[in-house]
Protein backbone atom coordinates (compact mmCIF):
# COMPACT_ATOMS: atom_id res chain seq x y z
CA UNK A 1 0.00 0.00 0.00
CA UNK A 2 0.99 3.58 -1.04
CA UNK A 3 2.00 5.49 1.92
CA UNK A 4 -0.32 8.75 2.46
CA UNK A 5 0.69 12.01 4.14
CA UNK A 6 -1.02 15.27 4.96
CA UNK A 7 1.74 17.70 5.25
CA UNK A 8 -0.17 20.82 6.88
CA UNK A 9 1.71 24.13 6.70
CA UNK A 10 -0.09 26.87 7.81
CA UNK A 11 -0.61 29.54 4.72
CA UNK A 12 -3.06 32.45 4.29
CA UNK A 13 -2.46 33.48 0.31
CA UNK A 14 -3.21 36.83 -0.66
CA UNK A 15 -1.28 39.49 -2.40
CA UNK A 16 -0.45 43.37 -1.48
CA UNK A 17 2.77 45.84 -2.70
CA UNK A 18 5.72 45.14 -0.66
CA UNK A 19 5.95 47.08 2.28
CA UNK A 20 7.02 47.30 6.07
CA UNK A 21 5.32 46.10 8.83
CA UNK A 22 6.55 47.29 12.77
CA UNK A 23 5.10 46.26 15.60
CA UNK A 24 6.13 46.01 19.44
CA UNK A 25 6.00 42.65 21.36
CA UNK A 26 5.15 42.90 25.14
CA UNK A 27 4.41 40.80 27.48
CA UNK A 28 0.04 40.44 28.16
CA UNK A 29 0.59 40.76 32.11
CA UNK A 30 3.18 42.98 33.17
CA UNK A 31 2.79 45.40 29.64
CA UNK A 32 7.05 45.09 29.80
CA UNK A 33 8.57 44.63 26.23
CA UNK A 34 9.87 41.21 25.72
CA UNK A 35 13.52 41.49 23.98
CA UNK A 36 14.55 38.95 21.49
CA UNK A 37 11.38 37.38 21.00
CA UNK A 38 10.84 35.53 17.27
CA UNK A 39 8.94 37.53 14.40
CA UNK A 40 8.96 35.64 11.12
CA UNK A 41 6.82 34.58 7.71
CA UNK A 42 6.02 31.12 8.09
CA UNK A 43 7.83 28.61 6.10
CA UNK A 44 10.55 31.06 4.82
CA UNK A 45 13.91 32.20 5.30
CA UNK A 46 12.33 35.96 6.38
CA UNK A 47 12.18 36.65 9.95
CA UNK A 48 14.03 38.63 12.57
CA UNK A 49 14.00 39.65 16.03
CA UNK A 50 12.73 42.15 18.65
CA UNK A 51 15.34 44.58 20.43
CA UNK A 52 15.47 45.83 24.07
CA UNK A 53 12.23 47.72 23.28
CA UNK A 54 10.43 44.59 22.05
CA UNK A 55 10.10 46.57 18.85
CA UNK A 56 10.63 44.90 14.92
CA UNK A 57 10.71 45.90 11.81
CA UNK A 58 9.97 43.42 8.68
CA UNK A 59 9.80 43.83 5.25
CA UNK A 60 7.84 41.66 2.94
CA UNK A 61 6.69 41.69 -0.63
CA UNK A 62 3.49 40.00 -2.84
CA UNK A 63 5.54 36.87 -2.96
CA UNK A 64 5.36 36.31 1.07
CA UNK A 65 2.00 34.84 1.45
CA UNK A 66 2.77 33.04 5.02
CA UNK A 67 1.15 33.92 8.04
CA UNK A 68 3.25 35.97 10.46
CA UNK A 69 4.32 33.92 13.28
CA UNK A 70 5.44 35.63 17.30
CA UNK A 71 7.09 33.29 19.47
CA UNK A 72 9.47 33.55 22.44
CA UNK A 73 10.46 31.07 25.04
CA UNK A 74 7.53 30.19 27.97
CA UNK A 75 5.08 32.42 25.66
CA UNK A 76 2.25 30.89 24.11
CA UNK A 77 2.74 31.67 20.29
CA UNK A 78 0.86 33.98 18.27
CA UNK A 79 0.15 33.39 14.67
CA UNK A 80 -1.48 36.91 12.77
CA UNK A 81 -2.81 36.48 9.05
CA UNK A 82 -4.27 40.01 8.92
CA UNK A 83 -1.08 41.99 9.18
CA UNK A 84 -0.96 43.13 5.85
CA UNK A 85 -3.89 45.68 6.69
CA UNK A 86 -1.66 47.32 9.22
CA UNK A 87 1.55 49.34 9.45
CA UNK A 88 2.09 49.12 13.07
CA UNK A 89 1.05 46.18 15.30
CA UNK A 90 0.95 45.39 19.02
CA UNK A 91 1.69 42.19 20.30
CA UNK A 92 0.73 40.32 23.38
CA UNK A 93 2.14 37.15 25.01
CA UNK A 94 0.51 35.03 27.43
CA UNK A 95 2.75 32.83 29.94
CA UNK A 96 2.18 29.44 28.02
CA UNK A 97 1.01 27.12 30.75
CA UNK A 98 2.10 23.46 31.50
CA UNK A 99 0.47 21.18 28.86
CA UNK A 100 -0.42 17.49 29.39
CA UNK A 101 2.01 16.64 27.37
CA UNK A 102 4.68 16.47 30.26
CA UNK A 103 2.81 13.00 31.58
CA UNK A 104 4.02 11.25 28.20
CA UNK A 105 8.01 11.85 29.13
CA UNK A 106 8.26 8.25 30.81
CA UNK A 107 4.61 6.74 29.70
CA UNK A 108 5.25 2.78 29.42
CA UNK A 109 3.83 2.59 26.13
CA UNK A 110 5.52 -0.59 24.75
CA UNK A 111 8.58 0.86 23.36
CA UNK A 112 11.86 2.53 24.39
CA UNK A 113 12.38 6.16 23.93
CA UNK A 114 15.15 5.18 21.67
CA UNK A 115 12.67 3.42 19.13
CA UNK A 116 10.32 6.12 19.28
CA UNK A 117 13.11 8.89 18.13
CA UNK A 118 13.83 6.72 15.20
CA UNK A 119 10.09 6.30 14.04
CA UNK A 120 9.86 10.30 14.80
CA UNK A 121 13.05 10.97 12.94
CA UNK A 122 12.09 8.42 10.00
CA UNK A 123 8.19 10.06 9.63
CA UNK A 124 9.28 13.80 10.07
CA UNK A 125 12.43 13.86 8.53
CA UNK A 126 12.28 11.23 5.88
CA UNK A 127 14.68 8.46 4.13
CA UNK A 128 15.96 10.04 1.39
CA UNK A 129 19.77 11.14 0.71
CA UNK A 130 19.01 14.89 2.10
CA UNK A 131 16.75 13.67 4.80
CA UNK A 132 19.77 11.95 6.03
CA UNK A 133 22.42 14.50 6.03
CA UNK A 134 20.04 16.34 8.46
CA UNK A 135 20.62 16.30 12.04
CA UNK A 136 17.76 17.52 15.25
CA UNK A 137 19.77 19.45 17.38
CA UNK A 138 17.58 19.47 20.17
CA UNK A 139 16.18 16.13 20.10
CA UNK A 140 16.28 16.16 23.94
CA UNK A 141 13.14 18.54 23.77
CA UNK A 142 10.71 15.77 22.10
CA UNK A 143 8.22 14.42 23.60
CA UNK A 144 7.24 11.51 22.41
CA UNK A 145 4.24 9.37 23.00
CA UNK A 146 3.11 5.42 21.60
CA UNK A 147 -0.42 4.99 21.82
CA UNK A 148 -0.53 1.03 21.36
CA UNK A 149 -4.18 0.78 21.02
CA UNK A 150 -4.37 2.94 17.98
CA UNK A 151 -0.71 1.82 16.79
CA UNK A 152 0.13 5.57 16.60
CA UNK A 153 3.00 7.43 17.60
CA UNK A 154 2.70 11.27 18.44
CA UNK A 155 5.03 14.11 19.62
CA UNK A 156 5.25 17.57 20.39
CA UNK A 157 8.00 19.67 22.13
CA UNK A 158 7.90 23.04 24.04
CA UNK A 159 10.44 24.58 21.82
CA UNK A 160 11.12 24.36 17.80
CA UNK A 161 12.53 21.36 16.77
CA UNK A 162 15.94 22.63 15.56
CA UNK A 163 16.62 20.66 11.98
CA UNK A 164 20.39 20.92 10.78
CA UNK A 165 20.30 20.07 6.97
CA UNK A 166 23.66 19.78 5.91
CA UNK A 167 23.24 19.15 2.26
CA UNK A 168 20.73 21.94 1.54
CA UNK A 169 22.46 24.24 3.78
CA UNK A 170 19.45 25.44 5.90
CA UNK A 171 18.67 25.35 9.78
CA UNK A 172 15.07 24.78 10.10
CA UNK A 173 12.79 26.03 13.28
CA UNK A 174 9.83 23.55 13.14
CA UNK A 175 7.72 24.40 15.93
CA UNK A 176 4.91 21.26 16.16
CA UNK A 177 1.52 21.69 16.70
CA UNK A 178 0.42 18.40 15.93
CA UNK A 179 2.17 14.99 15.00
CA UNK A 180 0.82 11.84 14.12
CA UNK A 181 2.10 8.66 12.41
CA UNK A 182 -0.33 5.74 12.23
CA UNK A 183 0.87 2.58 11.62
CA UNK A 184 -1.54 -0.45 9.91
CA UNK A 185 0.59 -3.40 10.97
CA UNK A 186 3.30 -3.29 14.73
CA UNK A 187 5.55 -6.19 15.49
CA UNK A 188 7.40 -5.15 18.05
CA UNK A 189 9.48 -7.80 18.55
CA UNK A 190 10.49 -7.99 15.26
CA UNK A 191 10.48 -3.88 15.07
CA UNK A 192 8.06 -3.94 11.91
CA UNK A 193 5.93 -0.57 11.87
CA UNK A 194 3.89 -0.28 8.35
CA UNK A 195 3.18 2.94 8.25
CA UNK A 196 -0.43 3.78 7.44
CA UNK A 197 -0.40 7.78 7.52
CA UNK A 198 1.41 10.88 8.81
CA UNK A 199 -0.15 14.01 9.81
CA UNK A 200 2.12 16.89 10.75
CA UNK A 201 1.32 20.86 11.33
CA UNK A 202 3.41 23.81 12.50
CA UNK A 203 4.93 26.37 11.78
CA UNK A 204 8.88 26.81 10.87
CA UNK A 205 11.51 28.84 9.84
CA UNK A 206 14.15 28.17 7.40
CA UNK A 207 17.82 30.25 8.27
CA UNK A 208 20.36 30.13 5.36
CA UNK A 209 23.58 28.82 6.83
CA UNK A 210 25.58 29.93 2.98
CA UNK A 211 27.79 33.02 2.38
CA UNK A 212 27.13 33.40 -0.95
CA UNK A 213 25.98 30.34 -2.73
CA UNK A 214 28.30 27.33 -3.33
CA UNK A 215 27.41 25.16 -6.19
CA UNK A 216 27.29 21.85 -4.54
CA UNK A 217 24.76 23.66 -2.21
CA UNK A 218 22.94 24.94 -5.48
CA UNK A 219 22.70 21.87 -7.34
CA UNK A 220 21.12 19.86 -4.06
CA UNK A 221 18.80 22.53 -3.82
CA UNK A 222 17.31 22.07 -7.30
CA UNK A 223 17.48 18.91 -7.55
CA UNK A 224 14.81 19.03 -4.53
CA UNK A 225 12.65 21.80 -5.44
CA UNK A 226 12.09 19.78 -9.20
CA UNK A 227 9.52 17.85 -8.86
CA UNK A 228 8.71 18.45 -4.81
CA UNK A 229 4.80 19.51 -4.31
CA UNK A 230 6.54 23.44 -4.44
CA UNK A 231 7.03 22.82 -7.83
CA UNK A 232 4.15 21.16 -8.83
CA UNK A 233 1.94 23.73 -7.54
CA UNK A 234 3.86 26.31 -9.05
CA UNK A 235 3.04 24.57 -12.40
CA UNK A 236 -0.39 23.94 -11.67
CA UNK A 237 -0.40 27.66 -11.48
CA UNK A 238 1.13 28.66 -14.85
CA UNK A 239 -0.81 25.96 -16.58
CA UNK A 240 2.24 24.45 -17.86
CA UNK A 241 2.71 21.11 -16.19
CA UNK A 242 4.07 19.44 -19.35
CA UNK A 243 7.22 21.57 -20.14
CA UNK A 244 7.57 21.40 -16.06
CA UNK A 245 8.01 17.53 -16.91
CA UNK A 246 4.72 16.45 -15.68
CA UNK A 247 2.17 13.96 -17.23
CA UNK A 248 -1.45 12.92 -15.74
CA UNK A 249 -3.53 9.48 -15.99
CA UNK A 250 -6.35 8.54 -15.20
CA UNK A 251 -7.54 5.08 -15.08
CA UNK A 252 -3.69 3.64 -16.12
CA UNK A 253 -4.71 5.93 -19.10
CA UNK A 254 -2.29 9.05 -20.17
CA UNK A 255 -5.04 12.10 -20.29
CA UNK A 256 -4.78 15.41 -21.31
CA UNK A 257 -4.51 17.07 -18.15
CA UNK A 258 -6.85 20.30 -18.48
CA UNK A 259 -9.85 17.60 -19.04
CA UNK A 260 -9.44 16.62 -15.72
CA UNK A 261 -7.91 19.74 -14.07
CA UNK A 262 -10.08 23.08 -14.02
CA UNK A 263 -7.97 26.22 -13.26
CA UNK A 264 -10.08 29.22 -12.93
CA UNK A 265 -8.98 33.10 -11.69
CA UNK A 266 -9.97 34.60 -9.08
CA UNK A 267 -11.87 38.04 -7.86
CA UNK A 268 -8.52 38.00 -5.64
CA UNK A 269 -5.25 39.07 -8.19
CA UNK A 270 -3.08 36.57 -7.71
CA UNK A 271 -4.62 33.66 -6.32
CA UNK A 272 -6.44 30.41 -8.52
CA UNK A 273 -9.11 27.93 -7.98
CA UNK A 274 -7.91 24.40 -8.80
CA UNK A 275 -11.11 21.44 -9.18
CA UNK A 276 -10.70 18.11 -10.24
CA UNK A 277 -12.77 15.88 -12.49
CA UNK A 278 -11.74 12.88 -10.68
CA UNK A 279 -8.63 11.65 -8.47
CA UNK A 280 -5.58 11.58 -11.02
CA UNK A 281 -2.32 9.63 -11.17
CA UNK A 282 0.93 12.32 -11.84
CA UNK A 283 3.95 11.43 -13.18
CA UNK A 284 6.94 13.46 -12.87
CA UNK A 285 10.07 12.91 -15.70
CA UNK A 286 8.29 9.05 -16.16
CA UNK A 287 10.18 7.92 -12.89
CA UNK A 288 8.58 9.53 -9.88
CA UNK A 289 4.62 8.60 -9.32
CA UNK A 290 1.90 10.31 -7.20
CA UNK A 291 -1.41 10.50 -6.73
CA UNK A 292 -3.56 13.59 -6.28
CA UNK A 293 -7.28 13.52 -4.46
CA UNK A 294 -9.13 16.45 -3.03
CA UNK A 295 -12.22 15.55 -0.77
CA UNK A 296 -13.56 19.21 -1.47
CA UNK A 297 -14.39 21.17 -4.02
CA UNK A 298 -11.44 23.04 -4.86
CA UNK A 299 -8.22 24.72 -3.86
CA UNK A 300 -6.52 27.68 -3.95
CA UNK A 301 -3.31 28.03 -5.24
CA UNK A 302 -0.58 30.88 -6.02
CA UNK A 303 2.28 31.31 -8.37
CA UNK A 304 4.31 30.49 -5.51
CA UNK A 305 3.47 27.18 -4.52
CA UNK A 306 1.25 27.67 -1.78
CA UNK A 307 -2.61 25.92 -1.67
CA UNK A 308 -5.14 26.32 0.91
CA UNK A 309 -6.69 24.67 2.79
CA UNK A 310 -5.04 22.32 3.62
CA UNK A 311 -7.26 19.45 4.61
CA UNK A 312 -8.83 17.51 1.86
CA UNK A 313 -5.77 17.30 0.08
CA UNK A 314 -4.17 14.41 -0.49
CA UNK A 315 -0.51 13.62 -2.33
CA UNK A 316 0.05 9.96 -2.73
CA UNK A 317 3.20 8.24 -3.59
CA UNK A 318 6.57 10.67 -4.36
CA UNK A 319 4.50 13.38 -3.39
CA UNK A 320 3.33 12.26 -0.23
CA UNK A 321 6.50 10.72 0.36
CA UNK A 322 8.35 14.09 0.81
CA UNK A 323 9.40 14.92 4.28
CA UNK A 324 11.03 18.55 6.25
CA UNK A 325 14.55 17.00 4.53
CA UNK A 326 13.18 17.54 1.13
CA UNK A 327 11.32 20.58 1.83
CA UNK A 328 12.63 24.39 0.95
CA UNK A 329 11.30 27.96 2.21
CA UNK A 330 8.71 29.21 -0.01
CA UNK A 331 10.38 32.16 -1.34
CA UNK A 332 12.88 29.77 -2.59
CA UNK A 333 13.90 31.18 -5.71
CA UNK A 334 11.89 33.81 -5.91
CA UNK A 335 14.82 36.55 -5.70
CA UNK A 336 14.89 35.48 -9.56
Amino acid sequence: MTNKILLVLLVCPSFILSQTLTGTVIDKFTREPLETASVYFDHTTIGTTTDERGEFSIVYNDAVQSNLVISFLGYEKIIISDYRSKSNIIVELNVATNTLDEVYVNFDDELTRAQKLNLFKKEFLGTSRFANSCRILNEDKLILYYDSDNKTLYASSPVPVKVKNRALQYEIDFDIIDFEASYSVVDVEEQYFKLNAVTYLGTSFYKDLTNGLKRRVKKNREKVFKGSVQHFIRALFNKDLKSNGYQVFSKGKRVNEWDYITISDTKQKGIKSVSLKSNITILYRRAKQSSFELKTDKIYIDVYGNYAPIIGVYLIGWLGDQRIGDTLPSDFGLDK
